[in-house]
């Protein structure tokens, strides 16, 4: 008669277990962009009228004229009673763009703008050579991304600073 009992006992107890552990998080299921993203300050777009991206990483560039886009500020339009919060885009003077690659690693790439001014004179050739960043939004859990985005002023070329 004992061993009946020990063995639902046994059974009883393996079964709580999962339910001691800690619950597993879910990862989104969002694919990573493999591209260069560049924005143009405020203070120089006026005098970007076309740009021209070339990106080179592990041996292999990719280059293109760029579609150059207005950029925006998200303004916080704050919560409301209930949790429900909003935000809206306001144009901050910048100028942004993507090159799309076909592959990004944590290689170092270089990255050359080049373009015209709206009077159709060339540019000053820029460059910059750096590493992606290694980011885990959502968790070491769920997998890193890899960032590669630059500024564009009248200095030349600099890595873009982390979001807040």
């Amino acid at each position: 008669m004992r061993r009946p009992a020990l063995l639902l006992v046994l059974m009883t107890t393996m079964s709580l277990v999962p339910a001691c552990q800690p619950a597993g998080s879910a990862c989104p299921a969002i694919a990573q962009a493999t591209a260069v993203a560049v924005t143009v300050t405020a203070g120089y777009s006026p005098r970007v009228a076309s740009l021209h991206l070339r990106a080179c990483q592990d041996g292999t560039c990719k280059e293109a004229d760029v579609e150059l886009r207005p950029g925006t500020s998200t303004i916080d339009q704050g919560c409301i009673e209930g949790g429900a919060c909003s935000a809206t885009a306001s144009p901050d003077g910048t100028k942004v763009a993507t090159l799309m690659l076909d592959t990004l690693t944590e290689s170092p790439m270089t990255v050359t703008a080049s373009g015209t001014a709206p009077d159709r004179t060339a540019l000053q050739v820029r460059a910059l050579e750096f590493q992606p960043k290694v980011l885990y939004p959502f968790g070491k859990q769920c997998g890193k991304v890899l960032s590669a985005a630059v500024l564009l002023d009248d200095a030349g070329l600099h890595l873009q600073p982390a979001s807040p």
